[in-house]
């Protein structure tokens, strides 16, 4: 397909689709943005309109990857029913473990490549997400406040240490219902030993990501105006 065949923005979206394919096929860095573009039937210099570098087109697609990943966990999240009061929450973290293991090749991606414009958000972000979660459980008395500030990535590191296990092969399981019972077993333990948690005698560190040095940035606003944080929540997200 020619150059002149997309309108604005289709190209774009075309060769992050072909480069998302390149890495499910090769990996992240077995390809390059000329085998990209030829993918697309574009010459190099087309694509480099809206990319100046494979780096660059690799760190979009990684971007629209976690947001492809956020609006999943959430709509795993608002469909949870039961009583279990951590139900939310575990299937978040089976949705979670799911993606990595459906497509381990784009999982990879989604994080390994790092970001280069930290005050371009993603929406919705898998950790605004869980952030949203835990909040849930505070306001219900699920998770006493004191254990709420930093709780994402004990959280984060507990599902994504398991996803990571499995697409690596170091932890075998006889088939997806293993899986997702793995995955309600590790979560259900995480968020009981939270809520249990005594405060301790020193402050916790603070962990910090890409994502949670954007939310607690200063937001750009006119002279004269305040400046806050963009998020809605008071603890570090990943």
């Amino acid at each position: 397909m020619s150059k002149e065949r997309y309108h604005h923005g289709e190209l774009r979206a075309a060769l992050l689709d072909a480069a998302e394919t390149l890495v499910r096929e090769r990996g992240v860095d077995g390809w390059s943005l000329r085998e990209a573009s030829a993918r697309v039937g574009v010459s190099p210099s087309a694509a480099y309109h809206h990319f100046d570098s494979r780096d660059a087109l690799v760190r979009s697609l990684s971007d629209r990857v976690i947001a492809r990943l956020g609006e999943r966990l959430r709509r795993a999240a608002h469909r949870a029913s039961g009583e279990h009061p951590h139900r939310r929450l575990i299937a978040y973290g089976r949705s979670y473990v799911r993606w990595a293991l459906e497509d381990p090749a784009v999982a990879r991606l989604a994080f390994a490549a790092g970001r280069a414009d930290l005050r371009t958000p993603i929406a919705p972000h898998p950790h605004d997400v869980l952030a949203a979660e835990l909040d849930r459980l505070v306001d219900t008395g699920e998770l006493p406040s004191a254990a709420r500030p930093g709780a994402e990535f004990v959280v984060w590191a507990a599902v994504h240490g398991l996803a990571t296990l499995l697409i690596d092969g170091l932890v075998q399981l006889d088939g997806p219902r293993a899986v997702d019972r793995e995955a309600e077993r590790l979560l259900d333990a995480v968020l009981t030993g939270l809520a249990r948690e005594q405060p301790p005698a020193r402050p916790w560190p603070t962990p910090r990501s890409a994502h949670s040095q954007r939310l607690a940035a200063p937001a750009e606003t006119p002279a004269g105006g305040n400046t806050g944080s963009d998020a809605g929540h008071s603890s570090p997200s990943p």
